[in-house]
This record gives C-alpha cells, structure tokens and sequence, in this order.
C-alpha cells in the first residue's frame, strides 16, 4: 500500500504516518553544529521548519523561532572551546519539544532573571534548564495554539 507504514505484524496493513514521525516512523531529528553564533541561523531556521510539518500558525513559528534564539544564546554564553551545540527536537502531534545543549567549560549557574530566559519561558508552553558537571541544557516545548484554540 503506498505511503503506509507497516510493523511488519501479520494483519498489519499499515497506517499512514504523521507529520511528526514522517515515513520513518521516528519522532526525533538531532541537529549538531559548531558552539558559534555564526549558525544561530541553521538553529532557528531549522525549529521553523519542523514546526511548519507539524502545522504550527505563523504566529507560533515566530514565537518558537525566538525562544529557540534565546535558548542558543543562553547556551552558546557557557560553551567550552571546540564545542558542538546539540539541538534534539522531539515531534508530537501539534507539539515540538526542543532541546539545546552544549559541553561546559566550567559549572555554569543559570541566571533565572535574565532577559533570554524571561522571553524563553514567557513563549514556550513548557521551559527547563538542565546542568551537570560539563554540560548546559535548555529545553522548552511549544503546542501549536491550533491544537489548543488559542
């Protein structure tokens, strides 16, 4: 059957993937870039793109194109020389999670009151910070307003 997927059990004649998995079946897209502002552009342009698969408003891509922004530069301020930024976008229907990470070059302490994290969590439908002993993360999720009727 074109454009089916199928588990492969016996009976199973497949069903038509989603916008958030794709033909693939998965869910996820990892992006890995140089820690440098100079591919803050790839970063955003990217989050753009998998928010327009999943019918996201134009109102909502914008809004995600900017915390996305905002989480690069929180991160990208504590990367240690040489490091990759590590973007991992989660699709769900009408929903993107999206996390942004760089290797540290010292314990970082995330300041709460600034600028990128009020606009971040003030656009994001879900926001959190994650620090370990080498490593900075940010993670938000947007729900399309499509989805919620807002």
């Amino acid at each position: 059957m074109a454009g089916t997927v199928s588990d492969g059990t016996p009976g199973n004649t497949g069903s038509t993937p989603s916008a958030a998995t794709g033909a693939s079946g998965r869910g996820e897209v990892e992006l890995r870039l140089p820690a440098d502002s100079a591919y803050a552009s790839v970063l955003r342009t990217t989050t753009a793109s998998l928010a327009a698969r999943l019918d996201f408003t134009i109102d909502d891509i914008e809004d995600l194109r900017i915390a996305v922004g905002e989480a690069n530069a929180m991160v990208l301020e504590h990367a240690g020389e040489g490091a990759d930024l590590v973007a991992t976008f989660h699709l769900g229907p009408g929903r993107l999670t999206t996390t942004v990470a760089v290797q540290t070059r010292q314990r970082v302490v995330p300041d709460l009151d600034s600028f990128a994290w009020q606009v971040l969590s003030t656009l994001a439908t879900e926001s959190d910070l994650e620090v370990a002993d080498d490593r900075f993360s940010v993670t938000m999720t947007m729900v399309s307003s499509a989805v919620t009727g807002a």
